[in-house]
């Protein structure tokens, strides 16, 4: 019964980092997406919208970085 418990959880912590990423990574290619194309459009506010995606990346990144957490205490706690 122990190799099924360490199973599952290898197995939850896997899902956790899969379904976890999926959004940081959609979120922060749509942002880079957009801000090149208004950098494209406006080249004199590159600075400014550069600025702002960086930031806004951070933040949206800070949801894969809670998934690790996550998983991570799944792995190593009983």
């Amino acid at each position: 019964m122990e190799f099924i418990g360490q199973g599952m959880k290898y197995l939850a912590a896997g899902l956790c980092m899969g379904i976890g990423s999926i959004a940081p990574a959609l979120g922060e290619g749509n942002a880079v997406a957009t801000a090149l194309e208004s950098m494209a459009r406006q080249p004199e506010m590159a600075g400014e919208i550069r600025t702002n995606m960086i930031l806004g990346c951070a933040v949206t990144e800070t949801t894969g970085i809670y998934s690790l957490v996550i998983a991570l205490l799944i792995l190593f706690l009983k």
